[in-house]
């Protein structure tokens, strides 16, 4: 990771907590773990052809869907290192005020939040099973896919499913992200910019010698995150202003499409690649459940994190990816994909014949 000089965050403190304090997952001896890294190669490797052939949806630029991303099979201290990575380009507005001028944040509370950073990546370390990166590859190169594989055994194990189709089954999701960014290679600048806009007003309020106004305090974050959990009065979501709420449900709808589309692909290539494709998806439900029955602990953990936030995504957007499918089939659908204006609003994911009639007529 290069050195980030300026910005509230020391992204490389970051990664390094999160490394060093990353449960190491599962325990199995070496044959297992080899044929657990070979076998999610393997099913990252026929995935996507799969997937473009159900799907209906090739990339822009003519490439093999094979070739749609850069396969990485990782442990949890890995894809925080590399989620570390991300929030750092993603988090770039936070370096530059609106002026030009630069964001200067004292070492120490640069370090402090990165610490905080990386206790979050730690403990999201252990809940991915896998990830399609789009947002640090070079130009014109495939963004990364991670399958995170402790975490693919252990989900494995814990629901008593076929490894090898689960495998596939879990590279057939990150493999549909890698196509949905190569059939629109817009999308990735298209998230970034909007997701710059959120970021760009907070960075004008960044201190500085000129004893600008300083950032929402972490208690003052922390709080709003508690009354989430206890009283649900919008906890984070009420520190946006009326513009930046805005955007927020513009990316929340793109989110909920690209998950939802992602999820109905995991099943629709069907029993005759992934046999016990039944089997999976009803255990993975009821993992899914008894995630969102949690209590205590944690049931907070999973609110501050934005599980519960995710698992609407997926649900939401599953749900509009079938209904849309139903009415004009994957290749109406696919329109989704030929620029941002076809892009569902957050009411048309509630709303899918709406955003039929408005793209198809």
């Amino acid at each position: 990771m290069q050195p980030t000089a300026r910005g509230p965050v020391d992204w490389r403190a970051a990664a390094r907590l999160a490394g060093r304090v990353a449960a190491p997952g599962p325990v199995a001896d070496r044959a297992t773990l080899v044929d657990l890294v070979e076998s999610l190669r393997s099913a990252a490797a026929t995935a996507a052809r799969h997937v473009a052939g159900t799907a209906g949806i090739a990339p822009a630029d003519g490439r093999d869907p094979a070739a749609v991303s850069r396969v990485l099979v990782v442990d949890r201290a890995r894809w925080a290192h590399a989620n570390a990575e991300v929030f750092g380009v993603m988090a770039e507005p936070l370096t530059t005020r609106s002026d030009g001028s630069p964001v200067h944040v004292p070492d120490a509370a640069r370090l402090a939040a990165g610490a905080q950073v990386g206790g979050v990546l730690a403990l999201l370390s252990a809940k991915v099973l896998g990830q399609y990166d789009p947002f640090t590859a070079a130009p014109g190169a495939p963004g990364r896919l991670l399958l995170v594989a402790p975490n693919v055994l252990a989900a494995e194990r814990q629901m008593g499913v076929d490894g090898p189709d689960f495998r596939l089954w879990v590279a057939l999701h990150e493999q549909t992200h890698a196509l949905q960014f190569a059939a629109a290679p817009w999308l990735a600048d298209h998230l970034r910019a909007r997701s710059a806009e959120l970021l760009s007003d907070l960075a004008d309020l960044a201190p500085d010698a000129e004893h600008r106004p300083t950032l929402p305090r972490l208690d003052d974050l922390l709080g709003a995150l508690v009354r989430a959990v206890s009283d649900g009065d919008g906890g984070v979501l009420s520190l946006l202003t009326e513009r930046q709420r805005a955007v927020f449900d513009e990316v929340g709808a793109v989110m909920s499409l690209l998950e939802g589309h992602a999820d109905v692909m995991m099943d629709a290539v069907g029993p005759s690649v992934v046999p016990s494709v039944r089997a999976i998806r009803r255990a993975f439900e009821r993992r899914r459940d008894a995630g969102v029955r949690a209590t205590g602990l944690d049931r907070l953990v999973r609110r501050v994190l934005g599980m519960d936030l995710k698992l609407a995504q997926y649900r939401d957007g599953a749900a509009f990816v079938r209904a849309v499918r139903d009415r004009v089939g994957f290749d109406g659908l696919n329109a989704v994909w030929s620029g941002a204006d076809a892009l569902p609003s957050a009411a048309e994911i509630g709303d899918p014949a709406a955003w039929v009639r408005r793209v198809h007529g």
